[in-house]
């Protein structure tokens, strides 16, 4: 653990009360303001007008970014994103690319205005440069965010800022981010807010000394004058809206849809009951050659019409699996936004006022400088994601209005490799395997995950077009695909997760390589109501591999299995070296499942054993569904395959025949989900059997039969040998209905993972 440095608290921001914010702001400083009355006398059609405009000017930023930036990581895998802020930088409207990135973008302002105002001053034709995750804007010093005052008449009326994240930015390592790390100080610097921009002139010094930390340092020159434009096209467009609308009118539409936010947040809240909902993961590896596992806890509890996230019990920040305040935030927001907020605006100054987060400093997801902090948003801020996903899906499953927003975890992680060295061009490159992108979705209540949808905290994300990948670096792909059954199993399927196998191509020396992902051991992407997990992620070099003879000889390997090759099975964070006979092989992850598989539809798993989603294996041992010689569901076959599975699970748990002894009626019962019933307010029972299963807020799932095996048991999509990553004992668990064997929960986890207990409480039946 990284001890604080005296005076690094300065840089540690925080939410404020706006109210205390603008007062502390001298004088000099001009804030433009609107009262509630403006607000209250908006007419509808105004409003909606200006609201759209507003929204349009921030899809314009994205436009403006994409059109100027030369990285892949922005033009093909929308690893960016932007927003419109008021006056002191409350969130108006986030972008839908990469809502990680700015849902920390109102602290730097904050911090702007509370440390920027009188030295060296905030002016109109400003602009910051920020990468300081303790400041805000991003969650990692890879987010480089640029971010504009813009002023009206002499006062500041708003903000914008355009956040992308940069392939390489300094540090001991290519990509910026290293397992060696121990603090901050083996990779890139943070660097505080410091003006790039002034008086409408891009600042050459401050631009230098930018570009000179990178190994790409003419791509990161021409993303920081992406962002430049893009707020530029912000300001332009901003102000044509002020001069037609005038300021009062645009400013109260601001504070317009922050309040309608909020309030409709609100209101959806107090329909759904109270109480607090528990989860649990991991982060695999706290640097290279570490073997260890590291808690990350959440409580959630929801009263009346707000949400607290409470982390207290996480682990300690250590190596380089840390996050600062921005990392947890945007881990929260990242769930928050596609599954509270689908239907309300995505004004961030509005929905955060309805939740508050407890995190203990000094821990993984809160950590103090100099922590290192380079995995932050792929590792502890993303796992706060699922867990939070997790808690608000067990929510929201209790209520038939708000079951349709119910989604297990996506894709538990991004799978990040980068790779560097000297390209075709014989240039330094730095690139990351961003096909990674093509995570698999979570099954919902009545539908299965998208395969290969994309990332979870990325809504807009996708992966590059494999040409591009070619042309700008010097690799050859041969072959990126769905992987048959790396869906969590369910009666709602998880989304398929993809694979790509690589090999350098036209490149002089071997590459550099930095392999840096959890979810290796433990699943990261954890089903619901019985449904299984998603895969594990799976990182192999193929080391000394037969691939140009294959190719020699007029053929393109279609598996591992065509390739001899030494397999050099990649732990969570390895720095290695990549010759030019290897290959990469990177599987990531998928979305998990949601209810038992053996309730799933047999002819829904026919249709996935035709399409190649599920094999014919799987469909057989994990659903228990035999399909005849056209591919179709041989009926008997199942039926009895079926039986032979309850019966093997009946007894692995240890479960007597039932007796018939009368069953409560579960017709008239509170749903919780889609196999537990609420009876008297109290009781939890199983809505297929009606056997009893406990009492609510009491850890009943520990107290029912459950089976505890390898992980293999999950299927063929969880990677057995979890002892070649971590030390402690991982094992399948299913917590099982004593009545009808039901799974009601499924779990790859660590042997002293605890059992959920959550507790509820009132709220509406709507």
């Amino acid at each position: 653990m990284s001890s604080p440095i005296p005076g690094a608290e300065v840089y540690n921001s925080r939410p404020v009360d706006p109210a205390v914010l603008r007062a502390s702001v001298p004088a000099s400083l001009r804030l433009h303001t609107v009262g509630q009355d403006a607000i209250d006398n908006l007419d509808p059609l105004t409003y909606e007008v200006i609201r759209h405009r507003l929204w349009s000017i921030t899809d314009e930023m994205g436009e403006t970014l994409k059109k100027m930036s030369g990285s892949v990581v922005v033009t093909e895998a929308n690893d960016f994103d932007f927003a419109l802020c008021d006056e002191v930088g409350q969130e108006v409207q986030i972008g839908l690319y990469n809502t990680f990135l700015s849902a920390s973008l109102d602290l730097a302002v904050y911090w702007t205005l509370q440390n920027r105002a009188e030295n060296p001053g905030i002016h109109d034709g400003d602009m910051f440069l920020c990468n300081d995750p303790w400041v805000g804007g991003g969650l990692h010093q890879n987010d480089a965010t640029v971010y504009a005052p813009i002023f009206f008449d002499g006062e500041l009326f708003g903000w914008s800022s355009a956040v992308a994240h940069q392939l390489d930015i300094g540090g001991v390592a290519p990509g910026s981010w290293t397992p060696r790390a121990q603090d901050v100080f083996w990779e890139s610097l943070p660097t505080p807010p410091i003006k790039v921009v002034r008086d409408n002139v891009l600042q050459r010094d401050v631009a230098d000394m930018w570009t000179r930390r990178s190994r790409t340092p003419m791509l990161v020159s021409l993303d920081l004058r992406a962002k430049v434009g893009a707020n530029n096209t912000a300001k332009a467009r901003l102000l044509r809206l002020l001069e037609t609308y005038g300021p009062t009118t645009v400013k109260a539409v601001m504070k317009r849809i922050m309040d309608d936010a909020e309030q409709r947040l609100r209101a959806k809240l107090r329909e759904l009951p109270d109480g607090t909902w528990h989860a649990t993961g991991y982060q695999e590896h706290s640097g290279q050659d570490d073997r260890g596992l590291y808690k990350i806890v959440l409580a959630m509890t929801k009263a009346d019409d707000r949400l607290t996230f409470d982390f207290r019990g996480t682990a300690a920040q250590t190596g380089m699996i840390n996050c600062p305040y921005s990392g947890v935030r945007a881990g929260i927001m990242s769930a928050l936004l596609p599954m509270l907020a689908g239907d309300i605006p995505w004004a961030g100054g509005g929905l955060m006022r309805c939740f508050d987060i407890i995190a203990d400093e000094g821990t993984m997801i809160n950590a103090s400088f100099p922590a290192a902090v380079g995995k932050g948003p792929v590792g502890p801020a993303w796992a706060a994601g699922n867990l939070v996903s997790e808690c608000l899906a067990k929510m929201l499953d209790s209520r038939p209005k708000s079951r349709k927003s119910v989604q297990s975890v996506c894709g538990g992680t991004f799978d990040m490799v980068a790779l560097a060295g000297l390209d075709q061009r014989q240039y330094p490159f730095v690139s990351l395997v961003m096909d990674a992108m093509a995570g698999g979705y979570g099954a919902g209540i009545d539908r299965d995950g998208v395969d290969t949808g994309g990332a979870f905290v990325i809504p807009m994300g996708r992966a590059p077009d494999a040409e591009m990948t070619e042309f700008t670096s010097p690799v050859l792909l041969l072959w990126r695909r769905e992987e048959t059954d790396s869906g969590g199993p369910g009666a709602q399927r998880g989304g398929l997760s993809g694979s790509v196998c690589l090999v350098p191509h036209d490149t002089p020396a071997p590459l550099a390589g930095v392999f840096s992902g959890t979810g290796k051991a433990t699943t990261q992407n954890s089903g619901l109501a019985g449904g299984y997990p998603g895969n594990t992620q799976l990182d192999i070099v193929l080391r000394g591999s037969d691939v140009r003879r294959i190719l020699a000889d007029g053929r393109v390997p279609r598996g591992l299995d065509d390739i001899t090759a030494t397999h050099d099975v990649m732990g969570g964070e390895v720095e290695t070296v990549i010759g030019l006979e290897d290959a990469v092989y990177v599987h990531w992850q998928s979305g998990g499942g949601y209810g038992d598989p053996l309730h799933r539809d047999p002819e829904a798993v026919a249709e996935d054993v035709r399409e190649a989603k599920v094999s014919e294996q799987a469909a057989r041992a994990v659903y228990g569904v035999v399909l005849d010689g056209d591919a179709g569901v041989d009926v008997e076959a199942t039926n009895r395959q079926r039986d032979l599975l309850w019966t093997a699970r009946r007894e692995a748990a240890g479960i007597t025949a039932r007796d018939g002894g009368e069953r409560p009626d579960v017709s008239g019962a509170e749903h919780l989900d889609v196999n537990q019933a609420l009876v008297d307010g109290k009781t939890v029972v199983c809505r297929h059997c009606g056997a009893g299963l406990g009492t609510l807020g009491e850890p009943y799932l520990a107290a029912l039969p459950r089976i505890e095996t390898g992980p293999s048991a999950a299927g063929p999509h969880v990677w057995a040998d979890s002892a070649t990553y971590i030390d402690e004992q991982v094992i399948f668990r299913q917590a099982i209905c004593p009545g009808c064997a039901t799974a009601l929960l499924s779990q790859v986890v660590p042997a002293d993972h605890p059992m959920p207990a959550d507790i509820r409480g009132a709220g509406s039946r709507g």
